[in-house]
């Protein structure tokens, strides 16, 4: 696994570092940035599996990355200060570690980490062709199945927090997450697969359009004809990432369906 470590304390840099190489030698850390515009300028040439990334840099707080650039693996903020938490979780973040944390804490991020690729299948997991930001979290386990979901009830650290399914607007598979993205643009991993999580949703609201997307019928702004009878459209809110998203060849009639077309 390549990581990146952005942290404006080199010794704190440097621990972090030793601790990642006791806890697994595979891993590469591919670079240690202190600011933000190093970060954002590193990341336009290059992304890594996962970045361990202080709050507050020279420059500015770290979040001000994502608006520069795509962000498209999972986030570890790590900061002396809890308040950030929410924010956190609304770019990329599956974990938020605070000062003074130890091998333990890092470990246990790691697992989560693992734990969230582990949920998702590479036949459900389409590459991004633009990746989580993500409010990255994890949702609580499924409800038993032939029950159709309501809620989500997302972990943001050590807080539990509700996403009814009416502020939802639509589902993506990339790389090897699902992301979910609500009305407010809200972006959260959730521990599905594309596959797994079709049938737990309302047909009447909701429908997979292409192995990448499930979205709600609240979340069409408009939609335009392409050859070959698929269907272009444009969602509210859009993805972050610059991509088209076509309803497939093999889904286009009932999608028209679905529309009462």
């Amino acid at each position: 696994m390549k990581v990146l470590i952005i942290e404006d304390e080199e010794l704190a840099a440097a621990t972090l570092r030793n601790m990642l190489r006791r806890i697994d030698p595979q891993i590469e850390v591919m670079a240690s940035l202190e600011t933000v515009a190093a970060s954002v300028k590193w990341l336009q040439q290059q992304q890594p599996d996962l970045i361990f990334m202080d709050i507050h840099l020279g420059d500015g707080e770290s979040f001000g990355i994502f608006r520069e650039v795509i962000v498209s693996c999972p986030v570890i903020f790590t900061t002396a200060y809890d308040q950030y938490t929410l924010q956190a979780f609304k770019h990329q973040g599956i974990d938020y570690l605070l000062k003074p944390f130890d091998e333990v804490d890092v470990r246990a991020a790691l697992d989560k980490l693992a734990a969230i690729r582990r949920s998702a299948t590479p036949a459900d997991a389409t590459p991004a062709t633009a990746t989580p930001t993500a409010t990255t979290t994890s949702a609580l386990p499924a409800p038993v199945a032939g029950k159709l979901r309501n809620r989500f009830m997302i972990r943001l650290g050590n807080l539990i927090k509700t996403v009814q399914m009416d502020e939802v607007a639509w589902f993506m598979a990339s790389d090897k997450y699902l992301f979910m993205v609500t009305k407010d643009q809200q972006r959260y991993i959730i521990e599905e697969t594309i596959s797994s999580l079709e049938p737990q949703l309302n047909p009447e609201t909701f429908f997979r359009i292409n192995r990448k997307f499930i979205i709600s019928i609240h979340a069409i702004r408009e939609m335009h004809r392409l050859p070959r009878n698929r269907v272009s459209i444009v969602l509210n809110p859009p993805p972050q990432e610059s991509m088209d998203i076509i309803v497939s060849e093999e889904r286009a009639e009932e999608f028209k369906q679905w529309l009462n077309l």
